[in-house]
């Protein structure tokens, strides 16, 4: 943690203040944001620190439960026969039924270990009930992460899986912390800088976010939207949602998740769901796009086209296929488009088709675009596209009340998901927006119920955006889950927010300095893009 940030802070309060108790209910009154956060348990120490980083930009650190005594590491067994990945944040398969749990802790204790069934309950929010997710299997109480270590090698050497965990990442609410949190505040009455999305370079590779903040001068910056971590899943760095940059659409939604939609002059943002239509259109005829500047035949979060598989609706950290796509392609891309069998039209600045290239793939001429066909979408990019002849690539974004999204060149748009807070109300919407996977308790185990790392952004009734980051996964900082996500948001003063990309990709800049911990064991992890905080402009 970086102390040189705090030491030149104003304190705001550094007093012991009365904790509140999770709030149950979406019909309290929306609470101010000086109140205390809801999180664990009644009467725990709170401090606030603030200090002004340029005109209209504050930051303040919240430090919750600070002198909490450790609780207990143990050791969680995975159960045989759940999916992997190789996503780092992706949780393991820690839940199943109460007979697999069973049979596999009665196998754990005829090995000698001291082996127990755990039920799992978790709240309900908008639009998924609760109640008991599953059975979790674990084994011993351990005062220190080594002795829960030096446990689990030994399940190892006998033939089980799993890893060692503190338990204050459960999400008891009667934990007494600590929790470690950083806001930033965007007044717009008073922002004489910029807001803005950065993906970097080119929309296929990751950078760091403090990268991103340096390359631009930024005063401050946060990480931003989910993207494209593993080859298989596309091109690593890829937003995995909509991504609207300098105005320009250069990632498709998934349809209906949420998106946080910023201006550079920091007002007017808010969180909308999104939808879009593509086409390309020759010069007789059209053809329905599936995809922007993304590999075909890979849809990562899902929420595609009909004909997409296993489902047209969104799936969080799945990867959905096609085998038959269109898909457009910007200068923003990369040096070169994806390879592969199929068509490509390439087009130069003015969208005139300078060639038909088959396999696909390859560079593009200085701010040319192009178009791919795969499977049965090749005839149709083929009687579409003729060498010398305009072949124009038309976008359209929509809210979710139906009304056409027209960017301006001010305008940033990020991908996120849940929903936290609606109208000042708590809305979290992990059904809508895929996290609850069919067959799959572990996934809203982990993703949802657990605490993680998180960064969370929306608007304040004030008109004012906030960027907020919890740490997570230490014993010095436990992390939320998503519902205490929505709590925290809504207790800042949050009339609506949306959860952005969270785990390792969770980083602050301020100064150019990571201020906050990223929990990756090899430190800050590169992303696919950050919003940034520009400094006065003039």
């Amino acid at each position: 943690m970086n102390s040189k940030v705090l030491g030149a802070c104003t304190v705001l309060a550094l007093l012991a203040v009365v904790g509140a108790s999770p709030a149950p209910a979406s019909s309290e009154p929306r609470p101010g944001p000086t109140r205390a956060l809801p999180l664990g348990a009644v009467g725990l120490t709170e401090t606030r620190s603030t200090r002004t980083l340029q005109p209209g930009v504050t930051l303040t650190r919240i430090v919750r439960g600070a002198d909490a005594q450790a609780l207990a590491w143990t050791v969680e067994v995975a159960i045989p026969g759940g999916a992997t990945s190789p996503d780092p944040d992706a949780p393991p398969t820690a839940l199943k039924d109460r007979a697999s749990a069973d049979e596999l802790t009665a196998d754990v204790q005829g090995d000698g270990f001291d082996a127990r069934v755990e039920e799992v309950t978790t709240p309900a929010v908008a639009d998924y009930a609760g109640g008991t997710l599953g059975w979790r299997v674990r084994v011993g109480q351990f005062d220190s992460q080594s002795a829960a270590t030096a446990e689990l090698t030994r399940l190892r050497g006998a033939g089980y899986t799993g890893s060692a965990v503190y338990t204050g990442w459960d999400g008891n609410p009667a934990d007494r912390g600590p929790w470690r949190i950083d806001v930033l505040t965007i007044d717009p009455d008073q922002f004489r800088g910029g807001l803005k999305a950065s993906y970097g370079p080119d929309l296929e590779n990751r950078e760091k976010t403090s990268e991103l903040s340096d390359a631009a001068g930024a005063t401050a910056a946060v990480n931003a939207g989910f993207f494209v971590l593993d080859p298989r899943a596309g091109a690593p760095g890829d937003p995995a949602g909509v991504g609207v940059y300098d105005g320009r659409l250069l990632s498709e939604p998934v349809n209906g998740r949420p998106g946080l939609v910023m201006h550079d002059s920091g007002r007017h943002s808010r969180v909308a769901r999104l939808t879009w239509k593509g086409r390309v259109v020759g010069r007789d005829a059209s053809q329905p796009l599936d995809g922007i500047d993304r590999v075909p035949g890979l849809i990562r979060n899902c929420g595609g086209t009909a004909d997409d598989t296993p489902t047209s609706l969104p799936l969080h950290d799945v990867t959905c296929t096609d085998r038959d796509e269109l898909i457009a392609f910007t200068p923003e891309y990369g040096k070169q488009t994806p390879r592969g069998d199929g068509l490509e039209a390439v087009l130069d600045t003015r969208g005139r088709v300078l060639e038909l290239r088959s396999p696909r793939g390859g560079p593009l001429p200085a701010d040319g675009s192009s178009v791919q066909a795969t499977g049965t979408r090749v005839a149709e990019l083929a009687d579409l596209a003729q060498v010398g002849r305009p072949l124009h690539v038309e976008r359209t974004l929509r809210d979710d009340s139906g009304r056409k999204v027209s960017p301006s060149r001010a305008t940033s748009i990020l991908n996120g998901g849940p929903e936290l807070v609606r109208d000042g109300r708590l809305h979290v919407t992990p059904a809508t927006d895929g996290m609850v996977q069919p067959g799959n308790a572990s996934f809203y185990y982990g993703w949802v119920h657990k605490r993680n790392p998180r960064t969370l952004a929306g608007v304040d009734a004030a008109g004012r955006t906030v960027l907020v980051t919890a740490d997570g996964r230490s014993t010095d900082a436990l992390g939320l889950s998503i519902p205490e996500s929505a709590a925290v948001a809504r207790a800042l003063g949050l009339r609506d927010a949306v959860n952005l990309d969270g785990g390792g990709s969770t980083t602050m800049v301020v100064d150019g300095e990571v201020i906050n911990d990223p929990s990756d064991a090899a430190g800050e992890r590169p992303v696919g893009d950050a919003l940034l905080i520009l400094p006065d402009r003039g």
